[in-house]
């Protein structure tokens, strides 16, 4: 049993520090901080605990109170992880931004939540200065960066912290109480923010040790930015609830770095991204060969569907496996996944996590679909992650949720064996002469080949089959588009996935649109082709 389950709060800033200190786990480190020229700071779980009890006691010594809205805009750094969980211990709700969202997306996350406070540094601030009148409810800008109190509401973080106390009495804190925010990204429409509550720790904490294997022994690396749900759920609170140290890394990607890492700070259980582990496969497979894996035991992936020639790649030049799992901001945590002591099918999504029902819906009768029919994948409500509403939004949460089933808006299949098998978004599938295609089964039949780097799969208006393949390409530096290439490529989807499924056209591109987990947009790829507006890209990826 670890010390988060028993300690008496259920307050999740208090069971990710706290708790482990009173167990006598104080001098544990909590986590090693590196910035991008690699050199590398521990804090301990004492430390933790003490910064973010004086950030607790900096929003209660500015008027907030619970419920209220607190809002980081910053990069990677120490400071994210103190304001986080001291905003929980003080039962104020808290979301982290992508550091380079621009004035429209920060003005829409900050004015639909009413954000009270705002942390931050002085480069980033120029932009919130801009959009400040917009936001009547923001009474503080904190800067991380500033020596001295900018003005009477735009404020040291530094001489706040000096000024506050390392302990902080947290109040007996209710599963229901509100505790963290995400915003979903839009396509047409404005983000959503999905609210999540304290009680999603037993969630969390359950996957952590069923899904990741995490043991107190562990170094724990999850890449996710905090940003993210993944980099809340499983960058911060996961391993914290367990007492397992966890690395951060302020570097941009580059994989002698990230090699480097694994190596000198032992790292054994990886999260990242498909994004991530198909840059890897551009690398010499010699490059992996200097460094010492040997501590590395797991690997895991989330963001989009795991191709399954990125799974036969970590076997044979990373030898490892690699774990697709599958969850979103709703969930708020690992609800399907491929995990150790679970076959491995490359492609599957693999099995529901213990206690959560998982099932196939058809698309019109919402009846449940036999094994090998595509539906609609939902989910039995009542997890104990499961999102509390949309902000401002009763409405759109209400719609997600029919007969007792959250539907994720994904699509899926189930085998005779219980897995499933990830087919698309329910507006993502392909209708081409009445034949229904995923996306995701051409564009892993795509980067089979060795020219190709990626791909992303959309269907386009068409007068005589309805709906037309397009296949946009990202191909190796050194290959150069061709008749004969295309040839080449029909070929080999018609003989992988099937005639119909071969692309009547491609687009070969430099990079693909993806959001900050990775993920590709295929809705502004298809939106990019007919020439209509690509919607919110505030989480675009910078490229």
């Amino acid at each position: 049993m670890s010390p988060s389950e028993l300690h008496p709060s259920a307050n999740l800033g208090a069971l990710c520090t706290s708790a482990h200190c009173e167990q006598g786990q104080g001098d544990r480190v909590a986590f090693h901080w590196v910035d991008a020229s690699f050199q590398a700071t521990p804090y301990t779980f004492s430390e933790l605990d003490e910064q973010s009890n004086r950030f607790a006691q900096v929003l209660t010594t500015l008027g907030l109170k619970p419920g209220d809205r607190c809002f980081t805009y910053l990069p990677k750094a120490p400071e994210q992880f103190f304001a986080l969980l001291g905003a929980l211990k003080a039962q104020v709700v808290v979301c982290a931004l992508f550091s380079n969202f621009g004035d429209e997306a920060l003005l829409d996350r900050l004015g639909d939540a009413e954000a009270k406070v705002l942390l931050t540094k002085k480069s980033l601030a120029k932009k919130i200065a801009r959009i400040r009148p917009q936001l009547p409810a923001l009474r503080y800008v904190l800067l991380v960066d500033a020596d001295e109190h900018v003005s009477d509401d735009v404020l040291s973080y530094p001489a706040l912290m000096r000024q506050a106390v390392p302990h902080f009495d947290v109040s007996p804190t209710p599963p229901e109480t509100p505790s963290v925010l995400h915003y979903t990204s839009g396509s047409t429409g404005k983000p959503k923010g999905v609210l999540h509550l304290h009680r999603a720790r037993q969630m969390i904490e359950t996957t952590a040790r069923a899904v990741l294997g995490l043991q107190p022994d562990d170094v724990y690396w999850c890449t996710a930015d905090q940003g993210w749900v993944t980099g809340v759920s499983y960058g911060v609170l996961a391993p914290w609830l367990l007492g397992v140290t966890q690395v951060h890394y302020a570097g941009a990607y580059d994989a002698a770095a990230w090699m480097r890492l694994i190596e000198q700070l032992k790292i054994t259980v990886w999260y990242t991204a498909p994004t991530a582990l198909r840059m890897l496969m551009r690398e010499e497979p010699e490059l992996f060969g200097q460094f010492d894996r040997s501590r590395l035991r797991h690997i895991f992936s989330i963001g989009e569907p795991l191709n399954p020639e990125v799974v036969h790649w970590g076997r044979r030049v990373l030898e490892r496996d690699i774990y697709d799992t599958w969850f979103q901001t709703e969930t708020g945590a690992i609800m399907v996944a491929n995990r150790p002591g679970l076959e491995l099918r490359p492609g599957s999504m693999g099995q529901p996590v213990p206690g959560i029902e998982a099932i196939v819906l058809d698309e019109e009768t919402l009846e449940p679909q036999p094994p090998g029919q595509r539906g609609h994948l939902c989910l039995r409500a009542g997890w104990p992650s499961m999102f509390q509403t949309y902000l401002n939004r009763p409405d759109s949460y209400q719609s997600k949720f029919r007969n007792g089933y959250y539907f994720t808006g994904d699509t899926a299949y189930r085998d005779p064996e219980g897995f499933f098998w990830f087919t698309g978004r329910s507006d993502d599938v392909i209708n081409t002469a009445g034949h229904l295609i995923s996306p995701f089964e051409i564009e892993s039949a795509l980067i089979e080949l060795d020219s190709v780097v990626e791909s992303g799969v959309v269907g386009a208006p068409d007068e005589l089959i309805f709906e037309k393949v397009v296949a946009f390409i990202v191909l190796k530096t050194d290959v150069t588009p061709s008749p004969e290439l295309e040839l080449k490529i029909r070929i080999h989807v018609s003989n992988r996935v099937s005639s119909i499924a071969t692309p009547q056209e491609m687009v070969f591109v430099p990079a693909l649109p993806k959001n900050k987990s990775g993920k590709i947009l295929r809705r502004m790829l298809r939106a990019r082709y007919l020439g209509e507006d690509v919607g919110d890209t505030s989480t675009l990826e910078e490229t």
